[in-house]
């Protein structure tokens, strides 16, 4: 099968857990940049790219890479890319995003109207024809530009990624499906551990450790555009990758998730995208304010995403808000704790210096995954049978 580059945009400040999951699933690395990783594989791992990959904003196949400091060299270089190689004589292709950092072509709106130019010229020669009808599956492009480097993907996934297909609502400030996923796999916690969420919204961080406890992959309940693809990728290969992820999964486990929230509309939704995902039965949401976070078991997990007050009359009630928090976590005994906050004073008014933190930008907003590590649990002993 014809080996391909696949490029994969992930949360800046997370490209480690990205690599760690395509290594997970077998594919060589070709290079990590600062929000996205670069990949080896077929035809067959644009499908399990799109169906496996929880931290990933979406799947590119690569079709070039060159430098370009006018847009004559823009045009030039983009006509000579084997476009017919990638999309059919009926294909609907457009570039529907540009971006450039640090470079001398800097418009994107000039960007993708000299490249559709390239493209339609180069196509034009191949398929002999003076007018396309773009009747077909779609092939859109993503052009991303870095110190005049040009580096050029037609988009496998579509719709991002972070929308797994259970969100159909939200509360207020979520975080994303993919940020959240990330966190989770960026700590110690495993399936067999507690966790708990005292500021769950609409469910986010309870429903993707779910989704992780139980294998579900996350691309299941949604499609890509890849799957019309089939010039490129046949039918069979995504059937494939589907009983591959069915056959994995295992939604009889046993879990320790909790949801809480004050808010009770809010936890409505939350109940709802459980189902959606089909995980509620791995889940238990309350409404209960964090000053009334309480579990009789030791050594849990808290993954979070409090308020960041990113209005005035909000910020005011931050103070108290982190010091019920820290004095709660103070209360569980030998637990961990991990929150995202954009909150400067979060360490201030917890209580407690963070072990660790982690920047990381959640959409444009700049924030910390702050780091309270509790002790490990001590390993229980095997008998020994004679």
């Amino acid at each position: 099968m014809e080996r391909v580059e696949l490029i994969a945009p992930c949360h800046f400040g997370l490209e480690s857990v990205l690599k760690r999951e395509i290594l997970d699933l077998g594919y060589e690395i070709i290079k990590v940049e600062d929000g996205r990783v670069t990949f080896e594989g077929d035809m067959e791992a644009i499908c399990r790219a799109n169906v496996f990959l929880r931290t990933a904003e979406r799947i590119l196949l690569k079709a070039g890479e060159f430098r370009a400091v006018t847009f004559d060299e823009l045009f030039e270089k983009t006509r000579a890319i084997p476009w017919e190689r990638y999309i059919p004589a009926d294909g609907k292709f457009w570039v529907t995003k540009a971006a450039s950092v640090k470079s001398k072509l800097f418009s994107p709106s000039d960007i993708q109207s000299v490249m559709k130019k390239a493209m339609v010229e180069r196509m034009k020669s191949c398929y002999r024809t003076e007018w396309f009808t773009e009747e077909g599956a779609s092939y859109p492009i993503r052009v991303f530009l870095m110190k005049d480097m040009v580096t050029v993907g037609i988009d496998a996934s579509g719709v991002s990624l972070h929308k797994r297909g259970y969100r159909q609502l939200s509360g207020k400030a979520p975080i994303t499906e993919t940020l959240a996923a990330a966190l989770i796999l960026l700590t110690p916690w495993k399936k067999d551990r507690i966790l708990v969420d005292p500021f769950c919204g609409s469910g986010t961080f309870p429903i993707e450790a779910a989704m992780i406890a139980a294998c579900i992959a996350p691309g299941m309940n949604r499609s890509f555009v890849a799957e019309k693809w089939t010039n490129l990728i046949k039918k069979k290969l995504w059937y494939e990758v589907i009983d591959e992820a069915e056959e994995l999964e295992d939604r009889q486990i046993e879990t320790d998730i909790q949801g809480y929230d004050i808010d009770g509309e809010v936890l409505r939704l939350a109940r709802q995208n459980a189902r959606e995902a089909g995980v509620e039965h791995l889940i238990h949401l309350q409404q209960r304010p964090v000053q009334e976070l309480r579990h009789p078991k030791r050594y849990g997990f808290i993954i979070t995403n409090p308020p960041y007050g990113e209005r005035l009359e909000e910020k005011e009630a931050l103070p108290l808000l982190y010091e019920e928090f820290g004095e709660s976590f103070r209360r569980l005994s030998d637990w961990s704790a991990y929150m995202i906050t954009s909150y400067e004073d979060a360490e201030r008014y917890f209580g407690r210096k963070a072990d660790r933190n982690r920047k990381i930008y959640n959409g444009m907003i700049k924030t910390y995954f702050y780091q309270f590590l509790g002790p490990k649990p001590p390993r229980i002993k095997k008998e020994i049978i004679s």
